[in-house]
């Protein structure tokens, strides 16, 4: 015969394998009407079609490296490899590496937020302001049954400094104007970063 106990259940997981998940929304979804939303997204899509990627050009033995700007410009993000925004989940080998990293919706294709990290595999475990930013942005995409591909990518080619990291990462917000990063909420009045 069985013995049970009461008052006691065990958990299928532990604390550490839930820690840095996303929260149950307590409120309702966010509700943006159909035209403002695809309105915003045209906006930023505009602006980032302007933005064109052009390689550094090639200087001689005594030319100095290129600035940040310089390098920038030659990132063509679009042209990298996509994972899903939920990749920190998976089990990983490493903790990654330095890295830029770029959220991009790609049913536009948009880029909606880019980052730095010294490593890539373990950026997004935890508290990440930019998960509920996705997680708002896809919500209000589903009541009006629009497209959404929201993906993530990595540049690992980042200086390994802190220093020179954050320098590369503040040129690329300044040159996409990335909607989800704060400093460029002023221009696109991003609805997307409240709680859910």
């Amino acid at each position: 015969m069985t013995k049970y106990t009461t008052g006691h259940q065990t958990s299928l997981f532990s604390v550490a394998d839930v820690a840095g998940g996303y929260r149950v929304p307590s409120k309702e979804p966010l509700q943006i009407g159909v035209d403002a939303l695809q309105a915003w997204k045209q906006r930023i899509f505009q602006h980032q079609q302007q933005v064109t990627v052009n390689a550094p050009s090639q200087g001689s033995l005594f030319t100095l490296p290129p600035t940040d700007a310089e390098l920038a410009e030659s990132i063509d993000l679009f042209k990298l490899p996509r994972q899903n925004t939920e990749f920190w989940r998976w089990q990983a080998d490493d903790d990654g590496v330095s890295a830029l990293y770029f959220v991009v919706d790609d049913e536009l294709p948009i880029v909606l937020y880019v980052g730095e990290t010294i490593k890539s595999g373990m950026r997004w475990k935890g508290e990440h302001d930019c998960k509920r930013y996705i997680l708002n942005y896809i919500s209000a995409h589903r009541p009006h049954s629009l497209p959404v591909a929201v993906n993530i990518s990595f540049w690992s080619n980042a200086p390994t400094n802190t220093r020179g990291r954050q320098r590369l990462e503040s040129a690329l917000i300044k040159k996409w104007k990335s909607p989800f990063n704060k400093e460029n909420w002023k221009y696109w009045n991003t609805p997307f970063v409240g709680e859910p």
